[in-house]
C-alpha cells in the first residue's frame, strides 16, 4: 500500500498547521497529540520524512537512537517521573494512522497492559 508523503506532521514541521509544540532541535520536534489518550500524551516525530518503522534504513540509525533520547527528554520534562509508556504503531494492522515515522509517550495515569 503507497502511502503519502505529505502529511499533517509535514504540515506541521513546515508551520503550515498549528501544534502546541514543547520541543524542537534539527532533527526531530514533540508536541501534544490533540486526541490524547492519557493525561499526558506528546507525540516525537522525525523531520526526516520515514513514513513508518519499517521504512527505516541502516542510515536513520542515529535518528533512532536521537528519537529515544528525545522522547526521554520530553517525558522528563512533562513531569512523568513515575513512568510512561513509548510506542510506534507500525502499518495498519498496527494501527498507524498518520504515515510519518511518529512516537507517542503516553503518561500521567496507571496504564494498562495489554494495550489494545
Amino acid at each position: 500500500m503507497s502511502q503519502p508523503t505529505d502529511t499533517i506532521f509535514s504540515k506541521i514541521i513546515r508551520r503550515e498547521i498549528p501544534a502546541d509544540i514543547v520541543y524542537e532541535d534539527d532533527l526531530c520536534l514533540a508536541f501534544k497529540d490533540v486526541h490524547p489518550q492519557a493525561p499526558v500524551h506528546l507525540l516525537v516525530i522525525p523531520k526526516k520524512p520515514i513514513p513508518k518503522l519499517a521504512d527505516a534504513v541502516a542510515e536513520d540509525h542515529k535518528l533512532m537512537g536521537h528519537l529515544l533520547l528525545t522522547a526521554k527528554r520530553v517525558a522528563e520534562q512533562a513531569g512523568l517521573t513515575n513512568g510512561y509508556r513509548l510506542v510506534i504503531n507500525n502499518g495498519e494492522d498496527g494501527g498507524q494512522t498518520v504515515y510519518h515515522l511518529h512516537l507517542h509517550i503516553l503518561g500521567g495515569r496507571q496504564l494498562q497492559w495489554p494495550p489494545g
